[in-house]
């Protein structure tokens, strides 16, 4: 395909129409993996890049990766080197990958010159200069002096205005979209331009402030509006539920209150917790299921209940769309997990077009086994940027891209 599938993204090359052959390929890629004494826990998002660059080296480009990892501090980079990066990727594709000691200069420079047929050069974390995050002209000018083509394929870093992702994105007269940034584009495309109804949007985690965007623009499209998680305990508290030690925004009950009328006005289901798991702190081991209005005395919720997970199924049987962002509970402890896991499976088993907003909703989907994962329709790789597409927010990456 010559451009992207919805109108929300016209103007952004493919990469399989980009002229690649015997050429130098920037590659913007997202290996910001997790690591546990200098070894990656999870390499989903190394693989996740693994079509584009796949295909780059069938069309006989020379490909240079660039990735940041972690948040490096000035002057201070130990343990955050893309070195386990390139083995694990090595390791992938059976492929030589290249590690020069930077991201800009003469090192990279050689290595990409020297590179052969199949071998790959993935530069060194880009956050090591302080001018990445600043979008940094100089800085984007070094990386534009090291390739002839740009591909962005890194979507969980397209909603910041970084050198990598924008300024030097713009430089490039012959730029595009890597695979997985297509396929983000796609999927979320259909939830901001055409949506199938009944579109229920479930809408956990912690805080009402980080979600109020996203509620305001769904309130537009959505059918169903779903809340678990500790932002739920705000907006049961707006409804005069007294949830004793749960964490509560005290100062945002009146916009609570406010979008709960709203929803009303546009005649939107709001699903709230009928029953809740607590537990006295955050460290306990054993939760106890009790009705949302019944929370004892000095006991916080920490997860929804099975008949909350059952009235949520509900919606999602009948839906045909549906686009999760945020866990019912701390997910984390087994003992406040179950709610997660159940609003999970309820979705995936669902018929509908199932988005998951990326963060700690994928991270729950892949925790809860079962297959569940592989039964989501998409699984987006951004948190934060799939947030912001939502709430329809134009994203520096992308926009760099349109032609």
């Amino acid at each position: 395909m010559a451009t992207t599938t919805t109108t929300f993204f016209d103007g952004i090359t493919a990469v399989t129409d980009l002229p690649v052959e015997n050429k130098k390929v920037f590659v913007r890629v997202d290996f910001n993996v997790p690591l546990e004494d200098g070894k990656i826990t999870d390499d989903s998002r190394i693989r996740e890049a693994l079509p584009t660059i796949k295909h780059l080296l069938e069309r006989e480009a020379r490909v240079i990766l660039a990735s940041h990892l972690g948040r490096p501090k000035p002057g201070n980079t130990e343990g955050l080197s893309l070195e386990p990066v390139g083995a694990r990727l090595a390791e992938l594709l059976s492929a030589e990958v290249h590690l020069p000691d930077d991201c800009i200069g003469d090192a990279p420079k050689k290595v990409i010159n020297d590179l052969r047929t199949g071998q790959i050069c993935l530069l060194e974390n880009l956050r090591f200069h302080p001018e990445e995050e600043k979008d940094d002209p100089d800085f984007s000018k070094a990386l534009r002096d090291l390739a002839d083509v740009y591909v962005d394929d890194a979507f969980g870093a397209v909603h910041r205005a970084h050198a990598s992702v924008h300024g030097v994105a713009r430089m490039f007269p012959e730029r595009g979209a890597g695979f997985l940034l297509q396929k983000e584009i796609d999927a979320l495309g259909k939830l901001l331009t055409t949506p199938d109804k009944p579109y229920v949007a479930v809408l956990g985690g912690a805080k009402v402030s980080d979600k109020i965007l996203v509620i305001e623009a769904l309130l537009e499209k959505i059918s169903t509006l779903v809340i678990g998680g500790a932002m739920a305990n705000t907006f049961l508290a707006a409804k005069g539920v007294n949830v004793q030690a749960s964490k509560v925004e005290g100062d945002k009950l009146s916009l609570a209150r406010t979008l709960l009328e709203k929803a009303e006005s546009r005649k939107i289901d709001v699903l709230l917790p009928v029953d809740v798991v607590v537990g006295k702190s955050l460290t306990d081991s054993e939760g106890t299921v009790v009705s949302a209005n019944e929370i004892p005395e000095g006991f916080m919720a920490l997860d929804v209940g099975p008949k909350s997970v059952e009235l949520f199924g509900k919606s999602f049987a009948t839906a045909k769309t549906i686009f999760w962002n945020g866990p019912m509970g701390l997910f984390e402890k087994a003992a406040f997990a179950k709610g997660t896991f159940g609003v999970a499976r309820e979705i995936a088993d669902s018929p509908a077009f199932t988005v998951v907003g990326g963060g700690d909703s994928a991270a729950a989907v892949h925790a809860a086994k079962d297959g569940i994962a592989e039964k989501m329709k998409h699984i987006s790789t951004g948190g934060g940027a799939s947030l912001e597409l939502i709430e329809g927010k134009k994203l520096p990456g992308i926009e760099a891209l349109r032609r």
